[in-house]
């Protein structure tokens, strides 16, 4: 085989259609958007750890039918936020505490030092599409739109490491934030916690636009750490707000 065989496929090759690959049916996207729904209620709270849902429960509470639930309910089996119990339904998935551990302390190996890396790599002129990310956040919280807060939370942070070139990174922490959910956001909306959290994305902004690695680094690791504290379970006692 010569070196022109070895080549990388020119533009128009790339660009040609791929054998499996079509336009989602109308189906298909029903079942991300009710995935989507799902995976929002187990991270905020609204579908309990521990408790058990039937397809054609949750598809009467969507008003379809149970069969795309099902769908979009291997997906969170797959991403194990639930277990799926033959015959009767999906239990939303208790995280046992030494995984949170875990997941937390590889956490606090990945993100801060990424946070630290990226701040001289962050253009001036990017602040502010990331100014209005964050403010997304805030305004998330103050509309009590807890879906909204943690899609918005989830683009802020994978928007800022993104600037690390390292799409491998972002779709590990994406996975592992997904991993320590938080529970019991109710209570940290209603005590205004979840606000004084949402703020404190801009306090981070306001570390990297000032070109400070040290501190931004050192706010990354405040917050991850706070996902190991009893608010985790919605039975905060020490007055702080989640790592969001």
């Amino acid at each position: 085989m010569n070196t022109a065989d070895m080549a990388a496929p020119d533009a128009a090759e790339a660009a040609a259609p791929i054998a499996g690959l079509r336009p989602l049916t109308k189906r298909e996207r029903l079942r991300e958007m009710v995935a989507d729904a799902l995976r929002a209620a187990v991270i905020s709270g609204g579908m309990k750890p521990g408790a058990v849902y039937s397809a054609p429960t949750l598809g009467t509470m969507f008003g379809i039918s149970a069969t795309p639930v099902r769908e979009a309910m291997l997906d969170l089996v797959r991403e194990g936020m639930v277990e799926a119990l033959p015959n009767k339904g999906y239990r939303v998935r208790v995280v046992p505490e030494e995984e949170l551990d875990e997941v937390t302390h590889v956490r606090i190996l990945l993100e801060p030092p990424t946070v630290r890396d990226i701040v001289p790599l962050v253009p001036e002129g990017d602040f502010p599409r990331l100014r209005k990310l964050a403010d997304a956040i805030v305004e998330a919280v103050r509309d009590r739109d807890l879906v909204a807060y943690i899609d918005a939370d989830r683009v802020f942070h994978l928007a800022l490491l993104g600037y690390a070139g390292n799409r491998q990174l972002s779709t590990i922490v994406s996975e592992l934030r997904s991993r320590t959910r938080l529970f019991g956001l109710t209570p940290l909306l209603e005590s205004g916690r979840l606000e004084e959290s949402a703020l404190e994305h801009h306090e981070l902004l306001d570390l990297v636009e000032a070109r400070d690695a040290a501190g931004a680094q050192a706010l990354m690791e405040r917050h991850i750490g706070h996902v190991r504290g009893k608010w985790a379970r919605g039975t905060a006692t020490d007055g702080q707000a989640p790592d969001s």
